[in-house]
């Protein structure tokens, strides 16, 4: 049976097999370097700074990004494929992902705001604090703000209209092979399902690598919710400024160079693969460096630093 697999160039064969292609296309898909997913869930994973809040942020953003996938595979087994898959949307989906990720951003540096949503747990969590709150501030200087746990799962849902290689083979191969309407949204959900395996994993690695400092509580909040929020705001501003290039230089925007890899995703690189390196190593990778030094540099200093002397 995974003899009559291609990943490469699928073509529909029996319903088990479709939906075996479809699962793996979503392992590949998580693993190689997409735009629409690898920022947003370092940002959030690394915001959680904890293996099982960067597991959790993974999953809520797979989960969302599954559903999503399931829906839009139900409307191509219904013929509606073109709503989404055509060539402006993607122009479109770079900037409303981008200007989210530059909200999400303001609001944990405690610039932004987001609506109250009275959810149990919001309290404990410290999440019912608006700009403004005296909680979210002190002596005039803005704390972070944690990020809502439901903040990823808007990401992975608007997220996932972004088109990719994997998703165009689920949605004109695999979604209208499905013998009825009653399993059209089949191929999409094992293809997120597949994603989600890897994301998950992600998640919880990156949340582990931001707790393992070896520094206490208050620095490493601080270093993760300060790499978080830079990887968001100039990732947002990143994506906003491509999405604005691709619609006026589509041209331009699709310049790529190919490699011997098979992959998709991998096979070509462009634009969106440097948009990628730029937001989770230029600003997330950078950011997260340098707020350790600091933090390393100021807790040396407060330790060498003479007692006071006594009265």
């Amino acid at each position: 049976m995974i003899g009559a697999i291609d990943l490469w160039n699928p073509a529909h064969s029996t319903i088990g097999i479709d939906l075996l292609t479809a699962f793996l296309l979503g392992l590949v898909h998580g693993i190689t370097p997409d735009e629409h997913t690898w920022p947003i869930i370092f940002a959030y994973a690394v915001g959680g700074y904890s293996t099982w809040r960067g597991m959790r942020a993974g999953l809520i953003f797979a989960l969302a990004f599954t559903a999503q996938q399931a829906l839009a595979s139900e409307l191509a087994y219904l013929g509606l494929a073109h709503w989404f898959t055509f060539d402006a949307l993607e122009g479109v989906m770079y900037i409303v992902v981008g200007i989210l990720m530059a909200a999400s951003g303001l609001f944990v540096t405690g610039r932004g705001f987001l609506p109250h949503l009275h959810l149990p747990g919001m309290a404990r969590l410290g999440l019912a604090h608006s700009v403004g709150d005296p909680a979210s501030s002190s002596g005039g200087q803005r704390e972070p703000r944690e990020l809502a746990p439901w903040m990823p799962a808007v990401h992975g849902f608007i997220a996932g209209w972004g088109l990719d290689a994997f998703s165009v083979i689920v949605f004109t191969t695999l979604s209208p092979a499905m013998p009825s309407a009653a399993t059209g949204w089949l191929p999409g959900f094992v293809y997120g399902i597949g994603t989600l395996c890897v994301q998950a994993a992600a998640g919880a690695a990156f949340g582990l690598w931001a707790a393992r400092r070896g520094l206490p509580l208050e620095a490493i909040r601080s270093i993760a919710l300060t790499t978080a929020a830079r990887t968001l705001l100039w990732g947002g501003i990143a994506f906003v400024l491509f999405g604005l290039f691709s619609m006026v230089f589509p041209g331009a925007a699709e310049f790529e160079i190919a490699t011997p890899l098979p992959v998709h995703n991998l096979d070509r690189l462009g634009l969106p693969f440097v948009l990628v390196v730029f937001t989770v190593v230029g600003v997330g990778v950078t950011s997260f460096v340098t707020a350790t030094q600091a933090w390393r540099k100021r807790l040396a200093a407060e330790t060498s630093a003479p007692l006071p002397a006594k009265p």
